[in-house]
């Protein structure tokens, strides 16, 4: 059902194709699991304390 909701608002056979075969929302899925992903990596990277250089008097 969601596939061809989506898939509606593409244009020509390629959107009925994806609207049909539902790959529409797996590849939906797989973009929003990669950006996921990357948010989370990014996270935990400024989470990782910092080098402190020694102090030169």
């Amino acid at each position: 059902m969601y596939g061809r909701v989506i898939g509606a608002g593409t244009t020509g056979a390629g959107g009925a194709t994806l609207a049909a075969t539902g790959l529409w929302l797996n590849s939906m899925a797989m973009v929003v699991t990669a950006t996921t992903l990357v948010a989370a990596g990014v996270a935990l990277f400024k989470l990782v304390p910092r080098r402190r250089r020694p102090q030169h008097s």
